[in-house]
């Protein structure tokens, strides 16, 4: 059995089976900047510098975990989507306001 048949899209993209130290850096750094792109998205409210050090610490040792599942599931894939629908809901929400704001 071929372990490359069995990749993720963003494993294979960055070819972790052939290049193993440069593709998992790849997919690390994906990983961080689409869980970043999420959070601010979705979860970010306005922190004293203190605490959000902590939580991008945090953050980036959880992608490490998410990196080593991300070879053969789709966790870049999903954060992909979470960041679409995401942008999406933001678009509306402010589309939403602005009409609001000018039927006052």
């Amino acid at each position: 059995m071929d372990v490359t048949e069995r990749l993720s899209f963003f494993a294979a993209l960055y070819r972790v089976g052939d290049q193993p130290t440069v593709g998992m850096w790849l997919l690390y750094f994906t990983i961080v900047a689409l869980s970043i792109v999420v959070y601010k998205l979705g979860f970010a409210k306005k922190l004293p510098i203190a605490k959000s050090i902590v939580i991008y610490l945090f953050l980036f040792i959880g992608c490490t975990l998410l990196t080593f599942l991300g070879i053969f599931l789709p966790v870049a894939e999903a954060l992909v989507v979470a960041a679409l629908i995401l942008v999406i809901y933001k678009i509306r929400l402010h589309q939403q306001k602005k009409q609001q704001a000018e039927a006052k």
